[in-house]
């Protein structure tokens, strides 16, 4: 596929066909491509994996909607600036988008057609939503260098709450792990290198269950950015199907906007990160993305107003974002690299700009993350 033949649809990557089958055959191979070129031209993909279960998202879901509707006073004694709230609970109006006082993020942002760019960023207010932290790792067998990205999972201790959380948060968090798990060796094998490279380099990543939650009632009117525009620092970020939607995407970061339809049944999203980006020397870039109310969001609040009368209008993203382990080498593999320069030098050959040359240095992911 073209860089530029570009569609509106995320493509759909087949998980059941790649575990079924062998790392060598022809079908395999062929879906295996298909994933590292969705996120060479999109930066995300679906992907369908039929262990993933709509009722074990639908009771996540749940919880979380119970959980950040509990008062604000309640929701801060899970707080954990100290460790720059790499666990925990992190209360709306503290996250901000990085992207409206970075330079090469605002010139993608100009690169794109004006009928194509996120909404406006440029007041840097701090994104009106609240996230909670729930490490997912394999603790190493060695002392890391970074030990508060290493930090223990923090209950909250409301019982009510209380009592279902570790099991509801292991047991979605296991699932959208393993599913991102396994993509990471299709797409090793998709770009020619071997399958178990990413799933080694991440072995002791400090992954996160990562829930987002936007108060729809404080924060429903349309147009209110819920996240600003923005990529992710980790390797691969993955997503549950959220109950309202309002989340863009956007091709190849100078490409057009896409909204996310994740199909009903046992399909996630998932997008690139920077540490992909990074050990690809670019050949995959970061995908930027923004969630906003939008007029779907708003026909789902009327709709959730009367199916579900007695639930809280809480936009809830069941997010995970897989790391590479923090004490591990972050150097661009020189055959992606080089892989990385010739699609720059056709996308500029045909005028096609891939944003401004960005220099991988050599650091541990920790560095990286702390950066």
């Amino acid at each position: 596929m073209a860089i530029e033949d570009i569609s509106k649809e995320l493509p759909v990557i087949d998980l059941d066909l790649f575990l079924a089958g062998t790392h060598d055959s022809e079908a395999v191979l062929r879906e295996c491509k298909k994933a590292a070129n969705a996120l060479i031209v999109y930066g995300a993909l679906v992907l369908h994996d039929s262990r993933v279960s709509e009722e074990d998202n639908a009771k996540f879901l749940d919880l979380m909607e119970d959980y950040f509707n509990q008062p604000e006073a309640d929701l801060k004694q899970d707080e954990r600036s100290q460790l720059s709230y790499q666990v925990g609970v992190t209360l709306e109006n503290t996250e901000k988008p990085k992207c409206a006082v970075d330079e090469p993020c605002l010139r993608i942002i100009e690169a794109l057609e004006p009928s194509e760019r996120p909404l406006d960023i440029s007041a840097h207010s701090p994104d009106p939503k609240c996230r909670f932290f729930w490490k997912m790792s394999e603790i190493p067998p060695y002392e890391t260098q970074f030990p508060g990205l290493n930090a223990p999972n923090v209950v909250p201790q409301a019982g009510f709450i209380k009592e279902k959380w570790s099991g509801t948060m292991e047991q979605w968090g296991k699932a959208m792990k393993s599913a991102v798990s396994d993509l990471a060796d299709m797409v090793a094998i998709g770009l020619g290198i071997p399958a178990e490279t990413f799933r080694e380099a991440g072995r002791y990543g400090p992954h996160l269950l990562a829930p987002t939650a936007s108060d729809l009632v404080k924060y429903g009117k349309k147009d209110t950015i819920l996240a600003g525009f923005h990529s992710d620092l980790n390797f691969l970020t993955i997503h549950g199907r959220s109950r309202y939607p309002g989340l863009n995407v956007w091709a190849r970061n100078t490409g057009k906007r896409i909204p996310v339809k994740i199909p009903p049944g046992n399909n996630l999203l998932v997008q690139a990160g920077k540490q992909l980006e990074h050990i690809t020397g670019g050949f995959i870039k970061a995908g930027f993305h923004e969630v906003v109310v939008n007029e779907q969001t708003l026909e789902m609040i009327e709709n959730r107003k009367t199916s579900s009368p007695d639930r809280p209008l809480i936009r809830i993203s069941s997010t995970f974002f897989w790391h590479l382990s923090s004490d591990y080498d972050l150097v661009p593999i020189p055959s992606l690299e080089e892989q990385a320069r010739k699609l720059r030098a056709e996308r500029l050959k045909v005028g096609k700009s891939d944003g401004g040359e960005s220099v991988y240095s050599p650091m541990k992911v920790g560095q990286q993350v702390a950066q």
